[in-house]
């Protein structure tokens, strides 16, 4: 956890003295990593997945014209979630869902509008959140969620998400045509990918901040994976549910569990004193 430093003037904390600006802890704006954490996001990128279908084949828009429809409403949420002061399950999760629409819509305007290669937008995804991490880094010396607590660093780890999830579609539609494993199989292979990265973590002592980025990266196509086994139909490999009732499903079970979040706050870390501070 990091703290507000900025001088401004001294503000009395409930039953207690005057305490500098500089000294009082400023929350972390992003959740808690928890089982709620990920199973909420993997649940996102299915939303992702099987929304962006329904409002490309429903909508009437177009491709392009859902981009921009879902662009301006990611925006307007991000707005929103910047101004917040503290960690909100509400505006923040409702910003997941949108970025995983926006960023599933972006790889499939360059690859089915535009005809670039999945080779290509992968790699050229792949560079993207490599820059951001390294000039990230640069400027706070950290990528750790855990400190999300200023808005330049907000400002990176959104971008880095969204670039998560792009690179996330790209990659995953590649390996599943190059393979042509099929939806469900190629579930079970990001879900493996997913298992091995966590006993890297835990058994073999890979670096908390890198790994968390790298499953980050890997819940997109494997939601996207299950989306599309439950939405598409059965003689595509399928089970036929249909992106409506997919999108609706998931989007229920999100709803209930952000609620859960919100009431119980389970995925919410208190700020401490600072180390900073002396009396």
């Amino acid at each position: 956890m990091t703290y507000e430093t900025s001088e401004t003037s001294a503000v009395p904390e409930a039953g207690g003295p005057a305490v500098p600006a500089r000294h009082r802890p400023r929350w972390n704006k992003v959740p808690e990593v928890t089982l709620y954490f990920w199973i909420i996001k993997v649940l996102c990128t299915t939303v992702g997945e099987t929304a962006a279908d329904l409002l490309n084949e429903k909508a009437g828009l177009g491709l392009t014209g859902v981009s921009v429809l879902m662009s301006a409403l990611l925006a307007v949420v991000l707005v929103v979630q910047f101004r917040t002061t503290a960690y909100r399950a509400d505006v923040y999760w409702l910003a997941v869902a949108l970025i995983s629409v926006v960023g599933t819509l972006i790889s499939d305007n360059l690859t089915d509008d535009m005809g670039v290669p999945l080779e290509t937008s992968t790699t050229v995804f792949a560079v993207l959140l490599a820059i951001v991490f390294v000039v990230w880094y640069r400027r706070e010396r950290t990528l750790s969620i855990h400190s999300i607590d200023t808005t330049g660093r907000e400002s990176f780890y959104w971008l880095a998400v969204l670039f998560t999830f792009a690179l996330g579609t790209a990659a995953g539609d590649l390996v599943s045509e190059r393979m042509d494993l099929g939806y469900w199989l190629s579930a079970v292979l990001f879900a493996a990918a997913i298992a091995a990265v966590a006993i890297a973590r835990f058994a073999l002592g890979l670096d908390a901040v890198g790994s968390f980025w790298i499953a980050y990266i890997l819940t997109r196509p494997l939601g996207a994976s299950i989306g599309d086994y439950l939405s598409q139909p059965t003689d595509d490999g399928g089970l036929g549910l249909g992106t409506v009732v997919t999108s609706a499903l998931f989007l229920a079970v999100i709803l209930g569990l952000v609620i859960y979040l919100s009431v119980t706050r389970k995925d919410v870390t208190e700020p401490e004193p600072s180390a900073r501070h002396t009396a």
